[in-house]
């Protein structure tokens, strides 16, 4: 689960595109969250609710809290035996296991570790540090097993469990995005609890007039936001500590844990959004690059080149990478700043 991200739409129509004055909206509950496409084309009703029901079709089969979904049953068979998988969760788990091979502090096997904390559900706990070391040498990717030919999956140490979350809604959203688009939808945003959004072409307001959406203040758990982002044709997903986390004795536990640890990552970050072509890598780098702090986080951005990231640490700093500089504008009502990246270049 992420941190949340406000949408600020404008409703001020283009004949060009054949344009709704007011937004088409639709919305269903799933994968835990309210899941929203606000439209502005005319006529693609259908298209949307059908676009809708993609979501729908993941929350079924990839929700581990869920009995009867096919991550479930994978998670039920470790050790035991290989579970057959539908092609679109076979996929979802093989992009899951590349990113997890390649990306420090993504690991497609915490589940040991998230089903013990639990955080964010009734039942969440602070583990024992025994249940702790008990859980950590099950977290490890590298031991999954794939069979391409017979779509089946194996996980082969008992007790080892599958946990997508930090990768689903954005891999979903790409889906719902790409149906949209091949069904003619040209001005729109899917929305997948505003942690996740899709931006389809540009804003109602004109043909090449960006979108603007606000940047969640993790601080509130309301509408207020620390700044304002033009987007377009592109994803801005974001992960925080906010949103989802546990508190015992004082302490405060948000829900993104580090593998090698078995508790959340401590560092200097407070949320970190990240701007990217695809939805998939937004969701699976925000966890990534949230794990490294606020200046590896940075170095890390500025070497990939292709995404963009707003980072808000612990003082209350914004810094924003400069290919979205022009393309951001602090909220002068908030009590944040904006720091210089070139601190975050300078060693300490």
């Amino acid at each position: 689960m992420l941190l949340g991200i406000s949408l600020i739409l404008v409703s001020c129509g283009t004949d060009k595109r054949d344009l709704r004055t007011k937004p088409y909206v639709k919305e269903v509950f799933a994968m835990g969250t309210y899941i929203k496409i606000t439209s502005y084309d005319k006529g693609h009703e259908k298209a949307i609710q059908a676009a809708l029901d993609i979501a729908r079709d993941y929350d079924k089969k990839t929700s581990v809290n869920q009995s009867g979904s096919e991550l479930d049953e994978l998670n039920a068979q470790s050790g035991i035996k290989p579970v057959k998988v539908s092609k679109s969760v076979y996929d979802l788990l093989a992009k899951s296991y590349s990113y997890s091979k390649k990306e420090a502090g993504f690991d497609m096997m915490i589940g040991a570790l998230t089903s013990l904390w639990h955080i964010g559900f009734d039942d969440a706990r602070k583990p024992s540090q025994a249940e702790i070391d008990q859980a950590l040498p099950l977290v490890s990717y590298g031991a999954i097993q794939f069979d391409e030919k017979n779509q089946t999956v194996f996980l082969p140490v008992k007790g080892a469990k599958v946990d997508l979350g930090a990768i689903t809604k954005g891999y979903v959203a790409d889906k719902m995005t790409d149906y949209l688009k091949a069904h003619g939808v040209t001005t729109a945003i899917v929305d997948l609890g505003s942690s996740s959004l899709s931006l389809m072409g540009h804003s109602p307001r004109g043909e090449t007039t960006p979108w603007r959406i606000g940047i969640k203040d993790p601080n509130k758990q309301v509408s207020d936001q620390i700044g304002f982002l033009q987007a377009e044709n592109e994803s801005v997903t974001t992960s925080g500590i906010y949103e989802r986390f546990l508190k015992v004795d004082g302490k405060v536990y948000p829900h993104i844990l580090d593998p090698k640890t078995g508790y959340p990552f401590e560092n200097d970050i407070q949320s970190v959004t990240i701007v990217s072509e695809k939805g998939v890598d937004g969701d699976a780098l925000s966890t990534t690059i949230f794990a490294m702090g606020t200046k590896k986080g940075y170095a890390y951005v500025e070497k990939t080149k292709t995404i963009g990231a707003i980072f808000v640490d612990k003082d209350d700093k914004v810094y924003v990478t400069p290919n979205l500089a022009k393309r951001f504008e602090l909220d002068k009502s908030s009590h944040y700043q904006l720091g210089s990246t070139d601190d975050l270049r300078n060693e300490k």
